[in-house]
């Protein structure tokens, strides 16, 4: 077993080769997933699951901070229900799973499995509200959906996939659109913050918006090969959902009134992001904050006195700090198959400790995202390692950033855009005239889309980039996952 586990080869495509195989590579040899038997669904193991779990933990202080309270609705919807709002059930009907028959009996109705919650929730907000003292109701739901896919990658596209979904209304249309702009924002600090992945805030198109919405906001981030990933969006809903369901309440000045709603959501699609943001040959590299494990203690030299004993009172010490950190005593394998499985698994941060620095009273730290050691003192090592954690995730999102702006283009006219999309590879800035055929047509040529419309804009030129009509916003567009 200890020869067996002495050949640790992990071949990992290179990037540069084959993305698509590079990212197969990655998740599978840091075991964060598996294929299941039914087609298009994954498992996420531990190792991945504990990176949602994380994400979700911070994602939900923030909700909460912002007034919001988690609640649970049926994964059944009947189909009665969902075809009462047309524009929705049409947007998602290539999608939608049904169950058919429960037990031996084939049901009188058929039952969708939710794709989305917004008519379930509609129809219970439908119940809850009578007054505007009712108002608002700030509801998120963890859950999962299952959207029929033809094609599947895991975390990027699944069949069934694990999810956050904010659904609220308002007395007002101008407090629903703070609330639509405020999730919008939360997320953003969130990507940045946590993930550190810098992504483009901004509206989508009428093509591109959710069913169902007046309109729909997203963040959407570049990947190293230069195509974009919706991380997050969230939808100005209107009154649309309430007319339908029929969410009324009486307001103050004795008037039934319908109520403006919202809704937002992010998925275990951030974790695609993360990889295909940070990853590199040697496999992931996890930002700090979601790391499962932060810091992982490798002392050298186990058999020799003392070393075990000075590792275990530092993972003691790091412990108390209320830091995830790990000790590797495996005697089955070598050090050097410590360093690369820590690498491989996009540890932040390990720390290497043996016979040498005990008598030195340092110990040795060397960060993920750049490889480099430093010794550091014992009697400081608590404080400094926070210090490398925070260092570390600046460090990520400072790289992040400079790959997103080095493949971010400006295409005045459509020779130029056709070659940033096809050759250069990344965002393309452009002027454009707002109208859907264009859009279509951008599309079949290049199989570009657009991303959105940031909300900082800049005048490029006075004509759409495609058509030479006259120019309406500057829109990011890109090939995207």
């Amino acid at each position: 077993m200890a020869k067996k586990n002495e050949e640790f080869v992990t071949h990992i495509t290179s990037r540069d080769e084959d993305f698509s195989r590079w990212y197969t590579d990655v998740i599978m040899q840091t075991d964060l997933v598996d294929y299941s038997d039914v087609k298009g669904c994954m498992v996420i193991k531990p190792y991945g699951y504990a990176i949602w779990e994380l994400i979700q933990k911070e994602m939900d202080t923030r909700f909460k901070a912002t007034g919001h309270k988690n609640a649970y609705f049926p994964l059944l919807i009947p189909e009665s229900l969902l075809k009462k709002e047309a524009e929705h059930i049409e947007g998602f009907a290539p999608e939608v799973a049904w169950v058919t028959q429960g037990g031996n009996e084939t049901l009188t109705e058929r039952l969708a499995i939710r794709p989305t919650s917004e008519t379930i929730i509609c129809s219970m907000y439908a119940k809850w509200v009578q007054s505007y003292r009712d108002l608002p109701l700030l509801y998120n739901q963890w859950c999962n959906v299952l959207r029929w896919e033809k094609s599947t990658r895991p975390f990027l596209r699944t069949s069934e996939f694990l999810w956050q979904e904010g659904h609220t209304i308002h007395a007002t249309k101008e407090e629903a659109e703070e609330e639509t702009m405020r999730m919008l924002e939360v997320y953003r600090e969130f990507s940045y913050n946590v993930l550190a992945i810098p992504v483009i805030t901004g509206q989508k198109s009428e093509k591109e918006k959710f069913a169902g919405a007046e309109n729909t906001y997203s963040m959407e981030a570049l990947m190293q090969d230069g195509k974009a990933l919706q991380m997050g969006t969230s939808h100005f809903l209107g009154q649309h959902f309430a007319k339908v369901y029929d969410i009324k309440f009486l307001d103050k000045d004795g008037q039934l009134k319908y109520v403006y709603q919202t809704s937002w959501g992010t998925s275990t699609r951030m974790i695609g992001g993360i990889i295909m943001v940070h990853g590199d040959e040697r496999g992931l590299m996890l930002p700090p904050k979601i790391a499962p494990i932060q810091v992982m203690i490798l002392p050298i030299a186990m058999h020799k006195e003392g070393v075990l004993e000075k590792a275990n009172e530092l993972l003691k010490t790091l412990k108390a700090k209320g830091l995830r950190v790990e000790m590797d005593d495996r005697d089955t394998v070598s050090a050097g198959f410590k360093f690369n499985e820590c690498e491989l698994k996009g540890i932040p941060v390990r720390i290497e400790i043996g016979p040498r620095d005990i008598e030195k009273g340092v110990c040795v730290v060397v960060r993920r995202d750049i490889l480099e050691k430093q010794t550091i003192a014992l009697s400081d090592i608590a404080g400094e390692i926070e210090k490398i954690l925070e260092q570390v995730h600046e460090g990520m999102l400072k790289r992040a950033t400079e790959l997103r702006d080095g493949k971010t283009f400006e295409a005045r006219t459509f020779e130029e855009f056709k070659d940033a999309i096809e050759n250069k590879k990344g965002f393309v800035k452009a002027m454009w005239c707002g109208d859907t055929e264009c859009e279509l047509a951008i599309k079949e040529k290049t199989g570009a889309t657009t991303r959105n419309m940031p909300f900082i804009q800049e005048h490029l030129s006075d004509v759409c980039v495609h058509c030479g009509k006259p120019a309406k916003k500057m829109a990011y567009f890109a090939r995207a996952y």
